[in-house]
Formats: C-alpha cells, structure tokens, sequence
C-alpha cells in the first residue's frame, strides 16, 4: 500500500458513502432521487426541498441558518475529521468513512436540539391555551389581544415568533395574517391548531371558543404525557447506544498501539476491514435511532 490507495477499494467506499447520503436525504428531507422529470417538476421538487429544510431549523430555533450555511458546516467537519484519522491511521479509505460519518453531525446535533425545543414548546403549550381561554372568555378580551398577551410570557424560544405575528397585527390589523406568520415562526403542529381555533372563533364569533380551547388544552396534556412515559422507557436503550459507539473507538486505538498495527491499517484488506466496520457501526447507530423514534405530529394548518 505504500504506492498509493487501490482504485477499487477506493470506489467500493465511493459508492457506499454516496449510497449512504442518498438514504439519509430520502429519509431525512424526502429526497427521491434522480429522474427524468421536467423544468416545471424540478422547480417544484427543489422548492418544496428548500421549505421542508427552512420549516426543519426553524423548528430547531435556526430561522437565519439557510440551507446553504448549514451544508457548509457538514463539508468542514468532513475534511477535518477525515484529516485528522489519515493523520492517525494512515489509510485513506477509513479517513473517508469517518469524515463522512463526521458530517452528519450538525444534522443529529440539531435534530436534538429541534427535538428539546419541542418537548419545550409541547410542555408549555397547555398553559398557555388555557391563558388564552381564560382571557378571551370569562375576561372578555379580543381573541388577538388574547393570543398575544399569552405570548408576552411565553418561554423564550417562542417569544421571536409572537413578536413579529404581534407587529404584523399592529401595521395591517389582518389577523388571519398574523396567524400565518406566528405559525411560520413556531413551525409547530399544536401551535397550528390553537392559531386555526383561535382563527376561526375571530372571524366567525360565538361563544363557544373557551370550550375548543379547553378540549385542545385535554388532547395536548394526554398526548404529553403519553410521550414522556415512551421516552422513559427508551431511556436506559439510549444510553446503551450511545455506550456501544465508543467501543469501536477503543478497540481502534488498541489495534494501533499494538505493533505493526498502523501497517495493517495501511494494507487494502485492512482498509477494507476498517470501512466495513465503520459502516456496520453507522448503519446499526442510524437504525437503532430510527426505532426509537418516537412519531410526529404531523402539521396540517401550515399552508
């Protein structure tokens, strides 16, 4: 190996790493794929690729992050990770692996963060809609004045997205577009249903928008509870997965304590070896997440 890397081992790792990205961008963004689709079509597909990822970090709390920014992070953390294990082993077909692995970093890290910002958001959405009943019933206040007098003390995540629903209301006194906007901000599907009830009770009247907000208030508070009992169940299988990923890393750092352990890694079976190994470690790491997903609410007032 010390002429240089094998062209075939070096396009078996080539094409598993892109196989690799393909599924991620299918699962992920819904990303289907090459076709033969038309200008139209194509427009189409990139638009609504570009709205699932901008809703994606506004959900994250990312809304000035766009697309481009975040697909700059993930090349970085490619080439530097991929530097630093050819640095350490040598070999450059493990070095391809890792960095790749590397990159979809920023995409775990803020589907956690996304994640935390929506246990956040789903624990405090019962309050607040009981707030918001409480005001524009028994207090007698306007459903705007209602929803934004709730949103002043919402957490802190949130409050960007209130106020600019709240300056839109003050410059055009169009609610239903004020509600598009705070949906826009919050990217939430329980904040789409407490806008459209809050929505229709505006433009339609009556007096029944207290009792809508009350039934909303009982559906948000047994669905939340029901995902905080799945997520302690998962909780021990969590830390397992994240225990089993360091196993590897150890028994690399062995292996190349040991002597004419950099030699093996350099050789085309080693390399081999060493790329498989990663692959069944990303494969089994992103399978065992995906089980332990717990389903989203899926958002259906959005536009």
């Amino acid at each position: 190996m010390s002429a240089g890397v094998p062209l075939l081992p070096l396009a078996v790792a080539l094409t598993g790493a892109s196989g690799v990205f393909l599924l991620y961008t299918s699962i992920a963004f819904g990303w289907r794929g090459f076709g033969a689709v038309t200008g139209a079509d194509r427009g189409r597909s990139t638009q609504r690729l570009r709205a699932t990822a901008e809703q994606w970090l506004a959900q994250a709390g990312l809304e000035g992050v766009g697309p481009g920014e975040f697909a700059t992070v993930m090349a970085t953390l490619f080439v530097v990770a991929a530097g630093l294990t050819f640095v350490a082993l040598g070999a450059a077909l493990p070095a391809l692996a890792v960095g790749s692995f590397a990159a979809t970093y920023p995409v775990a890290s803020y589907r956690a963060r996304r994640q935390r910002r929506r246990a956040r958001a789903a624990e405090n959405w019962p309050r607040m809609i009981e707030e918001m009943a409480l005001l524009a019933g028994s207090l007698g206040r306007s459903v705007p004045q209602a929803l934004f007098e709730v949103g002043r003390s919402a957490p802190e995540e949130m409050r960007p997205a209130f106020a600019a629903a709240h300056r839109q209301w003050l410059i055009s006194t169009d609610f239903e577009r004020s509600v598009a906007v705070l949906k826009a901000g919050l990217a939430d599907a329980t904040a789409d249903a407490a806008c459209e009830t809050l929505l229709v009770a505006h433009v339609v009247g009556g007096t029944d928008v207290q009792r809508r907000l009350t039934a909303l208030v009982e559906d948000r508070v047994a669905d939340l509870q029901g995902r905080k009992d799945a997520r302690a169940r998962q909780a021990g299988a969590r830390f397992a997965r994240r225990f089993v990923l360091l196993v590897p890393v150890g028994m690399a750092l062995v292996g190349l304590s040991i002597a004419g352990g950099h030699d093996a890694y350099r050789s085309a079976s080693g390399q081999l070896a060493a790329v498989a190994a990663i692959g069944m470690v990303i494969g089994c790491w992103l399978w065992s997440g995906r089980i332990m997903r717990l389903p989203e609410e899926e958002r259906v007032f959005h536009g």
